[in-house]
């Protein structure tokens, strides 16, 4: 974290927004984010809204000379060099704001705030032009939605190239940079186009199923963040996109909706460490058990665990170079790392699917003894037939264990404790055990040879 590096003098960005009673949105979105990427955040207050994520109920601007006064005590108490706005809520507050971004030197993000989620209206008519005529001319980047762009730029936006036009158009008004978000304008991809220094980038994610609350305020935020501690605006607009991608991920469900989750990305952080850490110590644990070392497949052996909520390989532990027997002993020539398996990382990411507990797997060497004895377990036992599997699906790249997962899902109505093919030609039989983490993998795995130990 930047504040251990620098004995806690890190940069500060001031928001100037509206309070959220829900804390999905507004100061509180913005202080969550600001304190996730690791830069201090103090707050100026323009209104106090009474709202859940579903919706706004009341709004209680606050009168501009009180706008100003928060600000200048901000940059009084700390050296501010950036700001970003949210909800200004009125013409008043809006000029009041542009002057004490002249007076205190502040480069600007401008989030231009005009509706709710739920269409409530953040900003009359006069608020919109101030916006329009004493802001956005002042802003270093400005990040408006779809429908936010169409009234800036006075044009109809329903695809990506009219997203770049209108970005062109609104860089006229005078911002050095323009983002306009994606979220709005469908397809498979959630695209926000950037408009900076007479370039457009188009920055692509995979679109997710919710839509939470409170995203466009963690966008904004995160990029006067980023732009607090270095980065250049391209940059800074990545790297904003990658943390609201996790808060949309990760997003937090309250009664009836979900709000973003900008701390997410700390917490897979904290997360990756204790992951990597249990992995290494169940694998010790693993090859202290008499006869484990019988349990390794030609093809050699993988444990594998992954981060909540895990979406790719790169968010699966696993050992380089697999498990090997060393002299009678389970040896690995390294400890645990993201993106180390990929056969294994996918039986795991398909059985998440269907079954998110279900975070651990490890491949063991294939016999029909052993099959049975996890049966006479009590252990789930489901298998797949390699001669079935579509071509269509060997084609692509990664796909077979994706499926021989999902149709052992299939057969047993749920993600089984064991999964087992006998191979085909140029391709070794195995057995895979699944768990919720590693202790549950290695009490699977002693059940299973202490099974053996009956006979």
């Amino acid at each position: 974290m930047v504040w251990l590096e620098t004995r806690g003098r890190v940069p500060s960005v001031l928001t100037i927004a509206g309070s959220d009673s829900s804390c999905g949105a507004g100061v509180e979105a913005d202080l969550k984010t600001l304190s996730a990427i690791g830069v201090y955040c103090l707050a100026a207050v323009t209104a106090v809204t009474a709202q859940t994520p579903a919706g706004v109920k009341s709004v209680h601007a606050l009168p501009p000379e009180a706008v100003k006064e928060q600000i200048d005590a901000a940059c009084e108490a700390a050296e501010v060099a950036y700001a970003k706005t949210g909800m200004l809520g009125t013409r008043e507050v809006v000029e009041a704001v542009a002057e004490a971004v002249d007076r205190h030197g502040l480069s600007l993000v401008v989030d231009p705030v005009l509706r709710a989620r739920d269409g409530t209206p953040l900003a009359d008519e006069d608020t919109f032009r101030a916006l329009v005529d004493a802001l956005i001319p002042r802003a270093l980047v400005v990040t408006p939605n779809a429908s936010e762009a169409e009234k800036v730029a006075g044009m109809r936006i329903s695809s990506v190239s009219e997203a770049e036009e209108a970005a062109k158009a609104i860089s006229r008004l005078g911002p050095e940079a323009v983002v306009i978000k994606g979220g709005h304008l469908g397809g498979g991809e959630s695209i926000d186009v950037l408009y900076w220094r007479g370039r457009v980038v188009r920055l692509s994610a995979p679109r997710l199923p919710s839509d939470p609350h409170g995203t466009g305020c963690c966008f904004s935020a995160a990029i006067a963040g980023y732009l607090a501690l270095g980065l250049d605006i391209e940059e800074a607009v990545k790297a904003a996109k990658r943390l609201v991608h996790a808060a949309i991920s990760h997003a937090i469900e309250l009664r009836g909706a979900s709000v973003a989750n900008p701390m997410a990305s700390l917490y897979l952080e904290s997360e990756k460490y204790r992951v990597v850490s249990d992995l290494y110590r169940a694998f010790r644990e693993l090859a202290s058990i008499r006869g484990a070392e019988d349990l390794v497949p030609e093809c050699r052996m993988n444990f594998v665990y992954a981060l909540p909520g895990a979406s790719s390989t790169s968010d699966v532990a696993g050992f380089p170079g697999r498990i090997t027997v060393v002299e009678g002993r389970l040896y690995a020539a390294s400890k645990p790392e993201f993106g180390a398996s990929s056969h294994m990382a996918r039986v795991v990411l398909e059985a998440m699917r269907h079954d998110p507990r279900v975070r651990s797997a490890i491949n063991i060497r294939y016999s029909r003894d052993l099959v049975r004895r996890a049966a006479e377990a009590g252990l789930t036992v489901a298998c797949f037939s390699r001669g079935e599997e579509p071509e269509e699906v060997k084609r692509i790249e990664g796909m077979s264990l994706r499926w021989g997962v999902l149709e052992a899902v299939k057969r047993t109505g749920k993600v089984p404790d064991v999964i087992y093919d006998e191979g085909e030609p140029g391709k070794e039989p195995m057995i895979r055990i699944l768990g919720k983490d590693p202790w549950d993998i290695l009490e699977k795995l002693k059940k299973i040879l202490k099974t053996h130990s009956k006979h």
